[in-house]
C-alpha cells in the first residue's frame, strides 16, 4: 500500500516534468499544489496558535494560583478551555494529517535516483544533481557545494522560522520567548546535520514547502489578530443600553366635600 502511494507521488512529479522539462521545477509545482490543498488545515493550526497566545496570561495565572495543587490546576485549565470553547489538541490534528503525505514525498524523492533513468536529475543550472547530497557535492569542490549549502540553510531555517516568529510576538512572557528561540536555533543546527546527508531534491521540496507554510501562517495570524482587534473595539464602543420603564402616575383622588 505504501509503495502504491509513493508510485502515485512519483507519477504526479513525472507528469509535471513532461510539461516543464525540469525535475526541480516539477518538484516546486507539486509542492505548491500540495500546500494549496492543505491550506485550510494550516488555517486551523494557525487559529490554535493564536488562541494559545491569547490565553497565555490566563494559563500563567492559573499555574501560579494553584501551583501546589496539580489536580485543581488541571481542572481550572479544563474549565477555561470549556468557557472559551477551545480545544488545544485541534492544533495538532492538521500536522498529523499532513505527515503521511510529507513522508511519502520525502521517501519518493530519496529514491528518485533509482527511478529516473533518462536525462539528468537537475534543477536547471542552479543545482546540477538533485539526487546528490551536500556531502557528495562538497567532495567535488567549493563552487559545486554552494547551491547545496543554500538549500541546507533554507531547509534548516525555514523549518523553525514559524516558531521563532511566533515567539517574537509573544510579549506576555519574554523569558519563555527567549528560551523557545534558543531551542529553535539549536534544532536548526540539528537540521543542518540532517540536511548534510539528504538528497538535494528533498531539501528543495522541504525548503519550498516550509517557506510557503511560513507565509500561510503569517497571513492567517494577521487575519486572526485583525479580527480579534475589531471584535474588541466593537465591544468597547458599544453603548450601554439602559431599559428605563416610566411609572404611570395614578390620578390623585379628590376628597368630596
Amino acid at each position: 500500500m505504501w509503495d502504491v502511494i509513493k508510485d502515485w507521488v512519483y507519477n504526479i512529479i513525472h507528469f509535471f516534468y513532461t510539461f516543464c522539462g525540469d525535475w526541480g521545477l516539477a518538484i516546486i509545482i507539486v509542492t505548491i499544489i500540495f500546500r494549496i490543498i492543505v491550506a485550510p488545515l494550516m488555517h486551523v493550526s494557525a487559529r490554535s496558535s493564536f488562541m494559545m497566545q491569547k490565553i497565555q496570561p490566563l494559563m500563567q495565572e492559573i499555574q501560579t494560583r494553584f501551583a501546589d495543587d496539580p489536580v485543581r490546576q488541571q481542572q481550572e485549565m479544563q474549565k477555561m478551555y470549556a468557557d472559551i470553547k477551545f480545544n488545544p489538541l485541534i492544533g495538532c490534528l492538521p500536522i498529523l494529517l499532513q505527515m503521511p503525505i510529507f513522508i511519502a514525498m520525502y521517501q519518493t524523492l530519496r529514491e528518485m535516483g533509482s527511478r529516473v533513468a533518462e536525462g539528468s536529475y537537475c534543477f536547471y543550472g542552479l543545482v546540477p544533481d538533485l539526487v546528490a547530497t551536500p556531502g557528495d557535492a562538497m567532495g567535488q569542490g567549493p563552487m559545486e557545494f554552494v547551491p547545496y549549502l543554500i538549500l541546507m540553510i533554507i531547509f534548516a531555517g525555514a523549518t523553525f522560522l514559524p516558531m521563532i516568529l511566533q515567539q517574537l510576538t509573544n510579549k506576555a512572557n519574554m523569558q519563555q520567548a527567549r528560551q523557545m528561540i534558543m531551542v529553535s536555533i539549536i534544532m536548526s543546527l540539528f537540521m543542518l546535520w540532517i540536511a548534510w546527508g539528504a538528497p538535494a531534491g528533498v531539501l528543495l521540496f522541504w525548503g519550498v514547502s516550509s517557506l510557503i507554510g511560513v507565509a500561510q501562517q503569517q497571513i492567517s495570524m494577521r487575519y486572526f489578530r485583525n479580527k480579534d482587534k475589531k471584535e474588541t473595539e466593537a465591544i468597547e464602543v458599544k453603548p450601554i443600553e439602559v431599559n428605563v420603564t416610566r411609572r404611570v402616575q395614578k390620578k390623585r383622588q379628590t376628597k368630596k366635600r
